[in-house]
């Protein structure tokens, strides 16, 4: 039971790898609080996971939301060991193409709600005196991709924020570290999915990018997330944990 008596709050959890950590995380002994902008998801995983998780629904680009969130992880729980900033959605577009209202939307969660939801965790994430904040960044954070400029650069913002928050809080007691999936199965690539003119070949070449050939899965992520939410991470901080099926190494 490696999160033994620990608590976890974990934003887009009612999907993919939100929701894959959130079952990780109670089968290893936390109270989770799993929350998501939509409610039903977050209520459908929280039933299933029974009397350890708690659903919230949250918008994690709006203070007072966020806010409430925490406040209620604490009362229910409490208390707060370890904050997953997982909220997040992408689409496509370049500078040129993309809308402004897009951009700002997409900004407004990717990595505002990061600096939000951590902002509001730290004073219960300090008293703890020994917690962890897990940020999602993305491989794009460090190597970009054509059509995606609005969630290249907030991925990269929220590798970087990760970096400045670790050497904030060190003093405080708190890990800040950030994993970087690479391609994983999830609701994310289905919206994408809908979005170009030929899925098939879309899929084929996402699958093509790693020398593993294929997707990962969100569990395959959630295990990454699982260590350095524990104290077997104790050392852990200011880093960024690439899980990328190798499309880092070409």
């Amino acid at each position: 039971m490696r999160l033994h008596n620990k608590v976890a709050l974990i934003t887009g959890a009612g999907a993919g790898i939100g929701e894959a950590t959130a079952e990780l995380f109670v089968k290893e002994g936390a109270k989770v609080l799993v929350a998501d902008r939509d409610g039903a998801l977050a209520e459908r995983v929280a039933a299933r996971l029974g009397d350890s998780a708690l659903a919230c629904t949250a918008d994690v680009s709006k203070a007072a939301e966020v806010q409430a969130m925490v406040e209620l992880c604490v009362a229910r729980f409490g208390g707060l060991d370890v904050l997953v900033n997982n909220a997040g959605f992408g689409c496509l577009g370049t500078v040129e193409t993309l809308e402004e209202d897009a951009w700002d939307a997409l900004m407004a969660v990717d990595l505002k709600g990061v600096f939000l939801c951590s902002k509001y965790a730290v004073p219960h994430l300090r008293r703890r005196g020994s917690s962890s904040i897990i940020n999602m960044a993305s491989t794009i954070s460090v190597v970009g991709i054509k059509d995606r400029a609005a969630y290249v650069a907030a991925k990269g913002g929220v590798a970087a924020l990760t970096r400045a928050m670790a050497l904030d809080h060190a003093v405080d007691g708190i890990r800040v570290n950030s994993v970087a999936p690479g391609v994983i199965a999830s609701s994310y690539y289905d919206r994408m999915f809908e979005q170009v003119p030929d899925p098939v070949a879309f899929k084929k070449g996402l699958e093509a990018r790693s020398p593993i050939n294929r997707m990962g899965q969100p569990v395959e992520i959630a295990t990454m997330m699982l260590w350095l939410a524990s104290d077997e991470a104790s050392f852990a901080t200011g880093a960024m944990f690439t899980v990328d099926g190798g499309f880092t190494a070409w």
